[in-house]
């Protein structure tokens, strides 16, 4: 099937279907269910036509789509996708139906408004991906926002309002300072060109050419970049600014959780590799050994911090911060190898990630507890869900052979020659790493099975089966077949570091 505005279609589909769910009666949900279930579906086999028609040859844009929309100030809806975003979009629209599948009965209460919001949060991080314009890229990133506050303030736990409050102060204080920062290097275009605009591709021409100065408040090209990069440091997050994190994954629901940490943290690591390196190429030089001894210490603390959780929701979320530590050293290395490896770690992060957040849930579902101490030697009596939770296990501590390996692998290799010691420290990382999650898998499955509720334990059905599927089949493969992702990044990475 040929679509001839795909972009736009893979990006308005989920908040067209949104407005129809907000037209049906709230007391119909197995259909508010169904239909933003199918909806996702067919978003994500939509989303596969640009896999299809996507070059790998081509380092730049592909299947451009541009519509004035402010010619006053130049802002059009511009968007395009290339090696990078390609393999982002395919990330969020697979785990959107995961999502609403792996929620399927843990959002009882206004099931309604939980799919609007998921379909609402689902056109901005589509959008965000592909937009070209910085206007629109700001627009979908603050769309991001809302829904995901409500998603955590309205379905979350106990301290709910607390995290979603927290989520959402983080991030506005961010997003306020790129606006400006944006809003500065339209300015900065019309001063060069005489002409408004905010495209992408305008601003990789003059953006580099705003002075770096010998003091800090002389060097305009600096204090965008800095402004740039708070925005993505808190999204990410970078240590000293990950403290929102834990709490938003505690109280968020399982499905929050899983496209909080497979989607919404990429959305950080993407902008610093997407606009902070190629917009302000003397900056990004500049400030590399403040990312890589931020990265590497993000690496150490979270796993350190991992390790001493008595709540395994916790432990996958400070592991976030060690995991994404590891694509922000393969960033600041900046060698083809260590920001391939990157770019696949952030694919790698959502699916062991978010594969993780899904199965505490289900665990959490019937037991209503996610204290370690809980639990023991429940192997014997969920043998299937063992066996998936210790292939995501392996996975996540980058086993040989799976997703987590390769990634890892290619961060540490390509940023050997730069940073040898950085490169020993978060190898250190890999160890502690899989110190924790080895000893949460040994006492949660393996220990003696003294607790009288576990003994009654229903292992996964066939839902959750399915939900979970695709995930391990992903894990594996690329585990085994790297290049399958390797190969359409490779030009647009090459264009990216050479800019």
């Amino acid at each position: 099937m040929d679509f001839p505005l795909l972009l736009s279609t893979v990006t308005l589909a989920p908040v067209t279907v949104a407005l129809l769910l907000g037209l049906l009666p709230s007391r119909y949900v197995q259909v508010h269910r169904w239909l933003a279930l199918l909806a996702s579906v067919a978003v994500f086999a939509i989303s596969c036509q640009i896999w299809l028609r996507f070059d790998p040859d081509n380092p730049g844009f592909q299947l451009a789509e541009k519509f004035s929309w402010i010619p006053a100030y130049g802002i059009s809806y511009s968007l395009a996708v290339d090696g990078v975003s390609l393999l982002l979009v395919l990330l969020t629209t697979l785990l959107i139906p995961i999502v609403i599948l792996g929620s399927w009965t843990s959002i009882t209460e206004h099931v309604k408004g939980f799919h609007i919001s998921l379909l609402l949060l689902t056109t901005g991080m589509i959008g965000a991906f592909l937009a070209v314009d910085l206007f629109l890229f700001y627009v979908f990133w603050e769309l991001m926002l809302i829904p995901m506050y409500f998603i955590i303030g309205v379905w979350g736990g106990r301290r709910r309002i607390y995290a979603a409050v927290k989520f959402f102060i983080f991030t506005m204080i961010g997003s306020l300072l790129m606006l400006v920062a944006i809003l500065y290097l339209a300015a900065f275009h019309h001063g060069v060109t005489g002409e408004w605009s905010f495209a992408y591709n305008d601003f990789l021409l003059t953006a580099p050419q705003m002075v770096i100065g010998t003091t800090f408040l002389a060097s305009p090209q600096l204090l965008v970049f800095l402004a740039f990069a708070l925005a993505f440091a808190i999204k990410v997050p970078m240590f000293p600014f990950h403290t929102w994190l834990p709490d938003a994954h505690v109280e968020a629901p399982t499905g929050g959780s899983v496209i909080l940490a497979g989607v919404l943290l990429k959305l950080g690591t993407y902008g610093f590799l997407r606009f902070n390196r190629p917009l302000f190429p003397d900056a990004w030089e500049l400030a590399i050994p403040v990312i890589l001894v931020l990265s590497v210490v993000g690496i150490l603390y979270g796993a350190w911090v991992a390790m001493v959780q008595p709540d395994i929701k916790k432990l996958v979320a400070y592991s976030s911060v060690s995991h994404l530590g590891f694509v922000m050293l393969g960033l600041a290395a900046g060698t083809v190898a260590s920001t391939q490896g990157a770019v696949l770690q952030m694919i790698n992060h959502g699916l062991s990630t978010g594969a993780l957040f899904l199965l505490v849930g289900m665990l959490y579902e019937r037991r209503h507890t996610r204290l370690i101490e809980d639990y023991g030697g429940i192997a014997k009596v969920v043998p299937v869900y063992t066996g998936a939770f210790l292939i995501v296990t392996l996975s996540s501590i980058g086993l040989p052979g799976l997703n987590g390996f390769i990634g890892e692998f290619l961060i540490l290799a390509g940023a050997w020659s730069k940073f040898p010691i950085a490169v020993v420290l978060a190898a250190l990382g890999i160890i502690f790493g899989a110190v924790y999650m080895l000893w949460m898998f040994q006492r949660v499955f393996w220990n003696p099975l003294v607790h009288e509720e576990n003994k009654n334990l229903k292992d996964m059905n066939l839902r959750e089966m399915l939900a979970l599927a695709p995930l391990l089949i992903l894990i594996v493969w690329i585990g085994v077949h790297p290049n399958t992702f390797l190969g359409p990044m490779e030009a647009a990475v090459r264009f990216l570091i050479e800019r």
